[in-house]
């Protein structure tokens, strides 16, 4: 964080004459990183309140404490109140932002924006000092932390943002404004808090309300709603299609090959290009289209751009391609929802491999639209050439009824030592198993299971022939 006047960052929380223009070195939560001059925010939770070490971080140099509210031997000159610790980091982080001026591209939608966000920052790296969202700094509390990184040298910031109610993008939108902005694709993730996907839709298109006038809005044609939304007026459509010509930016020729996904890119402003993108699955160059507009709009050369998204690769655990004693796994374990799950049915069921195991687990946070959803997985599990399919979770108990139905070989699980134990004695090398469920389920747990019992069985044939 670039060092700035206490009575600009808090601007909002409390009068300018009150605060002074001594400067703020850092912008914590966490009262273990306190350092002489910074503001400590207490957020209260759930095991630990903030609040209990404001009087901490004065003793360790804080310069101010957020407060929700007055705190016994805190003093009040030290004291800014807010009774929204996350009302607190968004002024704070509105602030800072105001203070810089690099070019910001906005992110979001319900499936694919972290890997678009990937995209793009490795696009425009090339052009100057770009940073993006880390990890899932993608709400109230992680955005502003991502804009303190700003400085006088970030020339581009790549800016992810979630949701699961509306008017928390409106909010993010204002804090961060976008000068670009990306709407990936309008799912069921959430449902169960917005209702239906118009209201999704329209709470996606709240990422406009921090754009300026005249600002380009990357949008996925193939999307029904975004194809149908009433856009507002000050924002510019730049539309990109994996179906339609009609898009100014249009993908054709699609292929998986083993180590990713090559397509034809027709540019309607800039011509054709041969395009490899490291990543499998059709969603994947959905992502890959969405980030070269945003860096064409941002005024990267279109060669240059696609030289670029040759070097990017897969982060976290989303799309992991890992060889476990020959055992491929594809660890995908980040998120889930019914549109996610479709994409790596579909990328799976042109894996080349000997046969192909499912591991899925419930998909949360649907509301009523739960079970049906499962349902439908199941009936898409049949057509998608998997072998066996393992289920995790109340809600997968659905998709493996169907999916049984339908004749596919299946196998619910009850815990991560099942699905660990019945992968180590049924996979073998040359096959692949697809992990994949809500971030909630925690699928890693039975790779990590399954990857010691292979070494424990590699290592008693080794002392066994020996």
């Amino acid at each position: 964080m670039e060092h700035i006047a206490a009575n600009i960052l808090l601007a909002g929380l409390a009068p300018a004459e009150r605060i002074g223009e001594e400067k703020v070195t850092l912008v914590t939560t966490d009262s273990r990183e306190v350092v002489p001059g910074c503001v400590f925010v207490a957020f209260p939770g759930e095991h630990f309140d903030g609040h209990n070490f404001a009087a901490k971080a004065l003793a360790d140099g804080a310069a101010w404490v957020v407060l929700n509210h007055p705190v016994e031997g805190v003093p009040e000159e030290k004291t800014i109140l807010c009774p929204d610790s996350y009302q607190a980091m968004m002024q704070m982080g509105a602030n800072y932002r105001a203070q810089f001026s690099p070019k910001v591209i906005g992110v979001t939608g319900s499936v694919g924006k972290t890997t678009t966000k990937e995209f793009c920052a490795t696009a425009l790296s090339v052009l100057g000092n770009t940073i993006k969202t880390e990890g899932n700094q993608n709400n109230e509390l992680g955005l502003p932390r991502t804009l303190f990184r700003i400085d006088a040298s970030t020339e581009y910031a790549v800016i992810e943002m979630g949701m699961n109610h509306a008017g928390e993008i409106s909010r993010l939108s204002r804090c961060a404004k976008p000068d670009i902005g990306i709407i990936t694709c309008i799912g069921l993730s959430h449902i169960g808090n917005l209702g239906s996907q118009e209201n999704i839709c329209k709470a996606k298109l709240e990422i406009c309300e921090g754009m300026p006038e005249g600002a380009p809005l990357i949008l996925n044609y193939d999307d029904e709603f975004l194809r149908k939304a009433q856009l507002p007026s000050h924002v510019r459509p730049v539309w990109y299609s994996m179906t339609s010509q009609e898009a100014d930016v249009y993908a054709s020729a699609i292929r998986q090959e083993d180590d990713g996904m090559s397509f034809l890119l027709d540019d309607a402003e800039n011509g054709c290009f041969m395009v490899h993108i490291s990543a499998l699955g059709r969603h994947n160059v959905a992502n890959a289209l969405a980030a070269y507009c945003a860096a064409i709009q941002a005024g990267l050369e279109p060669r240059d751009a696609l030289k670029q998204m040759k070097e990017f690769r897969q982060t976290g655990m989303r799309q992991q391609m890992l060889d476990s004693h020959g055992v491929w796994i594809i660890k995908d374990c980040y998120n889930a929802n019914p549109n996610s799950m479709k994409a790596a049915l579909e990328m799976f069921k042109e894996y080349p491999c000997k046969r192909r195991f499912a591991v899925l687990a419930d998909m949360l946070e649907l509301g009523e639209h739960g079970r049906e959803a499962h349902e439908e997985l199941g009936r898409l599990v049949a057509q998608s050439n998997i072998d066996v399919l393992i289920t995790y979770g109340d809600l997968a108990r659905r998709t493996a009824t169907v999916a049984a139905a339908k004749g596919v070989r299946t196998i619910h699980a009850n815990n991560y030592d099942e699905i660990a134990g019945f992968l180590a004695r049924a996979a073998a090398p040359g096959d692949a198993v697809l992990f994949k469920g809500s971030r909630g389920m925690a699928l890693e747990n039975a790779i990590e299971k399954l990857s010691a019992l292979q070494d424990a069985e590699a290592r008693a044939e080794s002392e066994n022939s020996d």
